[in-house]
């Protein structure tokens, strides 16, 4: 890419993030979401089944096997729901194919299946970011979708 087409393209929306020696990195979409960790406890009360629901088997217990508690799913909650809307809120995303596991350190990161896979790989998501924290009341996870979109000159 020439340098006028370069200086062209950092000015159109679409977020440029960085640029190494030889790669342009391009953010596809950013989702943040905050759940109410008391309302979310609630629900789950309130529903048993939503809890199935929602998660995984793998997201519902901890890596040494325990259930994972409401502040816990909250916070897992939020990053689903910050996945559909850096992917713009699309229909029929289901609840399942958006997976938050750890890594051996304990670091969440994302897992996509069927309908949410599908619809990142058609608006050209190569890799997700994820954070998420929780203190008290509150859960929020904070996504980053981010593509690969050419090597810089």
């Amino acid at each position: 890419m020439e340098a006028r087409a370069l200086r062209h393209y950092l000015a159109q929306p679409g977020a440029l993030v960085a640029i190494s020696p030889r790669l342009l990195l391009v953010i596809i979409g950013i989702g943040v979401d905050v759940v109410s960790v008391p309302r979310f406890a609630e629900s789950l009360e309130r529903t048993p089944a939503m809890v199935e629901r929602l998660f995984t088997a793998g997201e519902r217990v901890t890596d040494d096997g325990r259930p994972r508690t409401p502040t816990s799913l909250a916070a897992r909650f939020a990053a689903k729901e910050a996945v559909a809307k850096a992917l713009g809120a699309p229909l029929g995303m289901a609840w399942h194919d958006c997976e938050v596991v750890g890594d051996s350190d304990g670091r969440p990161w994302l897992r996509m299946h069927g309908t949410v896979a599908a619809q990142a790989l058609e608006q050209g998501v190569d890799k997700w970011h994820l954070s998420l924290t929780h203190d008290h009341d509150v859960a929020v996870a904070y996504v980053i979708a981010e593509s690969l979109r050419g090597e810089h000159p």
